[in-house]
C-alpha cells in the first residue's frame, strides 16, 4: 500500500470542484481544503476526513480513499445544500483527475448524509466518494 497519492489526489478534488463554473455560480469561491475561520461564508463547500485502505496487486501499488466533501449552510431549509451537493457530486463521479503523482483510475459517489447541526440554525450534506488511486 501506499499512502503516496493522497496529498495529489486531495489537491485534483479541490481542483476540479475550484474550476467547474456549475459549482462555482453556487457558491462563488467558498470552496475550502478546511474548514473555514473567523466570518464563515453562509454557504460552502469544504474537503473533509478520508480512510484509506490497500489495494495493491501484483502490478503496483495503489487505495480506496473513501472521503468527505462537506455542504454547509445557515439556510433555514435543505433545499440550498441539496442543490450544492449535486453540482458537487456531478463535478467528482467519475472525474478524471489528473494527479501529480499516481493515478486516479476512477470515483464513485458512495453516501451522504444531510442533517440540522448547531441546535437546528444550519444544514450539513457530507458526500462520501470513494476514489481509486494507483501509485505507478
Amino acid at each position: 500500500m501506499s499512502y503516496g497519492v493522497a496529498a495529489a489526489l486531495q489537491s485534483g478534488v479541490y481542483s476540479a470542484l475550484s474550476a467547474d463554473s456549475a459549482l462555482a455560480a453556487l457558491v462563488g469561491t467558498n470552496i475550502f481544503d478546511a474548514a473555514p475561520t473567523g466570518t464563515v461564508p453562509a454557504l460552502y463547500v469544504s474537503l473533509g476526513p478520508e480512510d484509506v485502505t490497500d489495494r495493491s496487486d501484483k502490478d503496483g501499488s495503489g487505495a480506496n480513499h473513501d472521503f468527505t466533501v462537506s455542504v454547509v449552510t445557515d439556510a433555514a431549509g435543505f433545499q440550498t445544500a441539496k442543490e450544492v451537493a449535486a453540482a458537487v457530486s456531478d463535478v467528482l463521479t467519475g472525474a478524471a483527475l489528473t494527479l501529480t503523482r499516481g493515478t486516479c483510475v476512477g470515483i464513485w459517489f458512495m453516501n451522504a448524509k444531510a442533517r440540522r447541526v448547531k441546535d437546528g440554525a444550519s444544514r450539513r450534506i457530507d458526500l462520501r466518494f470513494r476514489a481509486y488511486v494507483t501509485d505507478n
